[in-house]
């Protein structure tokens, strides 16, 4: 059996193709897998569980069908998606779990992150990640209707986009200091995560062992997936 991950699909309807490519992945590939991972980004905002549009019922659908048939389907946090909740989740079967987690897979034992915590060279983005991230800013958040969330989400994205296109290729990537510390911290050999959109598999020494960072690739031109077995693991792009 194969562990399925991916990360970074941005889902929104303004982008119909990475839906159906999505969509043709829930119905082809997901179904063959042991469990699916979803590290985050999954959509390209979230401003509450209950917004109600056709398109996030219908991505709700495919993951409630891939979990009817006992796939487990575990979902993190990204930074566009954050304010996913238990709703949302009781609604697909997914199963929320914390960034980062460890797991075990196939005897081995993995690291999983969204991955922005790694950036540590973007210190405006942290700074803003605490702030969101504090349930106290979510609470207020949530609170307020949709037609507000919706602006402000609006504004944040705007801010964001004009903020990267200022930022230098190098603060946006992850610091291997950074990587080298939580590796050596959580005691892995292998880090999985995405957030980059700089999808490779980077060879490096963790506590005076070889060891690999595999990043997933965003679903923008192509899709990305890792497919983990017995056998070892494979980072592959497919078209959407």
């Amino acid at each position: 059996m194969t562990t399925l991950f991916i990360s970074d699909l941005h889902l929104d309807p303004a982008h119909p193709d990475v839906a159906r490519g999505f969509f043709r992945f829930m119905e082809n590939d997901a179904p063959n897998a042991e469990a699916l991972y979803i590290l985050g980004d999954f959509f390209e905002a979230w401003i509450g569980d209950d917004l109600q549009h056709p398109f996030i019922e219908q991505v709700k659908q495919s993951l409630r069908t891939l979990s009817d048939k006992n796939i487990p389907i575990y979902l993190m946090h990204g930074n566009r998606d954050f304010l996913i909740g238990e709703q949302f989740c009781s609604e697909t079967g997914c199963q929320l779990i914390d960034d980062p987690s460890i797991v075990e897979l196939y005897g081995q034992k993995v690291l999983l992150m969204h991955g922005d915590t790694l950036c540590t060279n973007d210190v405006d983005y942290l700074a803003f990640r605490g702030m969101v991230r504090n349930p106290d800013w979510q609470q207020d958040f949530l609170s307020k209707s949709l037609q507000e969330r919706l602006a402000i989400a609006e504004n944040i994205r705007a801010a964001s986009k004009e903020k990267t296109g200022q930022l230098e290729y190098e603060i946006m990537d992850v610091t291997q200091s950074e990587v080298e510390k939580v590796m050596a911290a959580h005691d892995v050999q292998l880090l999985i995560h995405g957030h980059t959109h700089r999808p490779a598999v980077h060879q490096l020494e963790i506590n005076g062992k070889a060891a690999e960072r595999v990043v997933l690739g965003d679903w923008h031109k192509a899709g990305w997936k890792l497919s983990f077995s017995e056998q070892g693991y494979e980072l592959e792009e497919f078209l959407l």
